[in-house]
């Protein structure tokens, strides 16, 4: 079984999409939690291994790996680029039995993420695969039987269920 790694340029996917757009001139943080939000729901319903990668090149000391929701979310380190980053996921994760896709619309990056044996989803391609999951969760939720409880008595006849009552009333 092969399997799928997704790697986001977190600013790049921001400016792309028109929702996080908006969002991201009210508050960047709402839009990068957004994106998260999205993105893990992705994640979860996909079955691939996402990674984020935001860019923190103007801010020092932010860098690192935190997970929420079970999303890998990447900061660069001080002086270092999202491409940089990006690149060097890539290289990490390259391997047999692995596809390595990259979500950006920076085409000098798809250029370079080529090279090196990944795949490029544009920002808009992404939008259309986390747009499609949504409904197809919609409709797995609204297609999901009612559930009816397994339990012992529902296979018991009423005869069966009278005897029982009697002796659990101790007669």
């Amino acid at each position: 079984m092969i399997q799928e790694i997704l790697i986001v340029d977190g600013y790049n996917i921001i400016g792309a999409w028109p929702e996080l757009q908006r969002l991201k001139d009210i508050s960047l943080e709402d839009a990068r939690d957004r994106l998260i939000q999205q993105l893990a729901e992705y994640q979860s319903f996909s079955g691939m291994k996402v990674m984020l990668v935001f860019d923190a090149y103007y801010v020092p000391g932010l860098g690192g790996k935190y997970v929420q929701s079970k999303l890998r979310i990447f900061y660069t380190k001080e002086k270092e680029t999202a491409d940089e980053l990006i690149e060097r996921l890539v290289t990490e994760n390259i391997g047999r039995r692995k596809q390595i896709y990259v979500a950006t619309s920076d085409m000098t990056e798809q250029h370079v993420i080529f090279g090196k044996g990944a795949f490029r989803i544009p920002a808009s391609e992404l939008l259309v695969k986390v747009n499609q999951s949504k409904r197809d969760i919609q409709v797995k939720i609204r297609e999901k039987p009612t559930s009816h409880r397994n339990t012992f008595d529902s296979k018991l006849t009423g005869e069966m269920k009278d005897l029982f009552e009697k002796w659990r009333r101790g007669q």
